[in-house]
């Protein structure tokens, strides 16, 4: 008897021997938090959290004192950055404090006036991986006991008010597409511009505009030379619930005398231009034939064509009226329908903007300039703002 007692104690020693080295042996799966930056707008204050990989995160706000807090999970403090506070000097915003709450918590404290904060919200990006704080103070006109001017109503479309003008809903944030980007150049002109290179130069500098000038909330699918899947494309619109989506592409056509502007919205097309033209646009895309039926349910189904519709016709304008002071004779192509991958999915009006071409010699001589780029950027920066006010919201 003592003898049996004698091994299962043995037994026991080395199951708990073995337990501790194997609980030792456990790696650090918590991320590190690297770098906390920060940038004051007009519009608001942007905080940015620049972290190894994604981790989920909780925020919430207390009242007295008035603080907007972040919690990471999974997740340890460079040392280089614990404890430190960062002094900011907004009338709504006082400091910021990054710290290690728990071994496995990184918190970030923001000291704000409440009675100046309209709004915040927190989310994350991709490539690099990044945790972002938005924080919007009032404006004059948001302030207690100030006469706000009377709201104006929305236009109505030609088919009459849509339901996002019945609701009386606006745009507040809005996800730009620079087409194509990594293994994928887009169209290449002939002295070897690539597609890719003007679409990414003119997407964030429109992004800038937007958020600078227009006050809006902007997110780029890719802010560097990478490559991101069509179907990931309007999941991260989705994600991020924009209220637009803007995939801005330069062309090309086998007509190398073909030029001008054209803007697509997501719908069927009979056109031959159009149906090449999307074939070219969609050959990246990894779904099968197999799924063609539910592809084309969600065109036939999207419910925001004719916003959509009215958002392309905006852009349209506008970019025309802007490219015409470089090139007055510059070709009016259009606002049409078109299955292009990009724009499947998207719950928001989404389009297509197609800015000159490359496959045409005086276009890509134009695209390789700055003024063309800026005016490309103002045209359609204009006619964003137009679709906003005829919301009624701006």
């Amino acid at each position: 008897m003592n003898c049996t007692n004698n091994r299962l104690l043995v037994i026991f020693l080395i199951a708990a021997s073995l337990l501790s080295l194997g609980a030792k042996a456990q790696p650090d799966n918590r991320t590190e938090i690297v770098n906390l930056r920060y940038y004051t707008h007009a519009a608001f204050t942007r905080i940015v959290l620049d972290i190894g990989k994604l981790r989920e995160y909780t925020s919430g706000e207390l009242q007295q004192p008035g603080r907007i807090y972040l919690d990471v999970l999974q997740a340890k403090l460079n040392p280089i950055l614990g404890g430190q506070a960062y002094p900011v000097k907004t009338d709504y915003l006082s400091q910021i404090v990054v710290f290690q709450k728990t071994s496995t918590t990184v918190r970030v404290v923001v000291d704000v006036d409440f009675l100046k904060v309209k709004s915040y919200r927190a989310y994350h990006l991709f490539d690099p991986y990044r945790i972002v704080i938005d924080i919007y103070p009032r404006q004059a006109s948001d302030a207690p006991g100030t006469k706000a001017t009377p709201a104006r109503p929305p236009d109505p479309l030609p088919s009459g008010y849509s339901m996002a003008r019945q609701l009386g809903l606006g745009v507040r944030t809005i996800v730009l597409d620079p087409g194509h980007g990594g293994r994928d150049p887009g169209c290449i002109g002939k002295s070897g511009l690539a597609e890719k290179v003007i679409t990414l130069d003119v997407a964030t500098a429109l992004k800038k505009m937007l958020v600078e000038k227009g006050g809006l909330n902007v997110i780029l699918t890719r802010e560097s030379d990478i490559t991101v899947p069509l179907e990931t494309l309007p999941v991260i619109a989705n994600q991020k619930r924009a209220d637009l989506f803007v995939s801005i592409h330069v062309n090309a056509h086998r007509d190398r005398k073909r030029e001008g502007v054209e803007t697509f919205f997501l719908n069927f097309s009979p056109d031959p231009a159009v149906v090449e033209l999307a074939a070219r646009e969609n050959a990246t895309s990894s779904k099968n034939i197999g799924q063609m039926r539910d592809i084309i349910l969600k065109i036939a189904q999207n419910s925001k064509i004719d916003e959509s519709r009215n958002l392309a016709e905006r852009i349209q304008k506008n970019l025309l009226q802007s490219l015409a002071l470089a090139n007055p004779k510059i070709k009016d192509l259009g606002v049409r329908g078109a299955p292009f991958y990009v724009l499947v999915g998207s719950e928001m009006p989404s389009v297509l903007v197609e800015i000159s071409h490359l496959s045409n010699a005086a276009e890509e001589a134009r695209l390789k300039t700055t003024r063309y780029r800026e005016l490309a950027v103002q045209g359609i920066y204009n006619g964003i703002m137009e679709y906003v006010r005829s919301l009624g919201k701006g």
